[in-house]
Parts: C-alpha cells; structure tokens; sequence
C-alpha cells in the first residue's frame, strides 16, 4: 500500500518537473521572441529613408578602388554625401556581421532580408585599401557577414 507521505513527495516531484520544462519553453520562447524584435528594428533601420538614399547614393557613384573615390568624394572621412553614405551603409553592416558572428541573428534572416553582397562588392575596394592605411580589422565584421553568407550560397 502507497501512503500518504510517498503520494506527496511523488506529487511535489513532478509539480517541480513541470514548472521546469515550463521555464525551459518560455526561455526559448523569450529568446526567440528578441531575435525578432532585434531583426524588426534591423529591417526598420535599412528600410528608413536615410538608409535607402544612402544606399542609392553609394550604390550609383563611380570608383573602382580607394585612390578614385577619394579623388572623386573627397578625403577618408569628410562630409560629402557619398562619405556619409559609405559610412551609414558599412557601419549598418558591420553592426549586422558582428550581430551574426556573436550568434544573436539568424544567417537566413540576413539573407532573406538585406542585400549584403551587392553592398560589399561595392565597397570592397575601399574597405581593403582602407586597412591597409589604418588597420586590418577596418569592416571586419561586414567581411565576415558576406563570407558567411557566401560560404552558405555554396552549400546550397
């Protein structure tokens, strides 16, 4: 025969058992719901106006290495509207590289959402001539953003 004691002990044991699947379910489900939220202000940011013109501005100005779009925008940094557009749309996605790097946004998110490789092709000529004059971490994380989404093109 069970008693008394055994049930309770029994009862108690699982009411524990549950409440900490529960909280395992509603850490997942926090975390996810983060994620979102920081995809949502992501989106929010590259789909702002200032963001847009930026990238049209960048996107439609002419040089093939660093030498030329200083001779043509002026110097690294100044206030010209191509500068300021090189800088909003490179620090956007360094921001978004280092997010992946850290584990914090999903890659297929970022693929789905931005178009990385049409921006670091763009700005690739600079960004490597720029570190070898300053540093070689000049936009590592924008680097990194678009290898990892090559190397996850290749996959497929």
């Amino acid at each position: 025969m069970v008693d008394v004691q055994t049930v309770s002990i029994a009862v108690a044991s699982a009411g524990v058992f549950a409440a900490a699947i529960y909280y395992i379910f509603q850490i997942r489900h926090q975390t996810k719901l983060r994620q979102m939220d920081l995809v949502m202000r992501l989106y929010s940011t590259y789909n702002s106006r200032e963001f847009v013109e930026a990238g049209i501005r960048l996107l439609a100005a002419d040089f093939k290495n660093c030498n030329e779009f200083v001779a043509k925008y002026g110097s690294i940094p100044s206030e010209t509207p191509v500068q300021i557009a090189f800088a909003i749309v490179t620090s956007f996605f360094e921001e978004v590289g280092e997010l992946l790097h850290k584990k914090l946004i999903d890659i297929e998110l970022i693929e789905e959402m931005f178009a990385v490789k049409m921006y670091w092709e763009k700005t690739e000529p600079v960004i490597m001539d720029l570190r070898k004059q300053f540093t070689p971490k000049y936009y590592e994380w924008f680097e990194y953003l678009y290898n990892e989404l090559k190397k996850r093109e290749q996959q497929k």
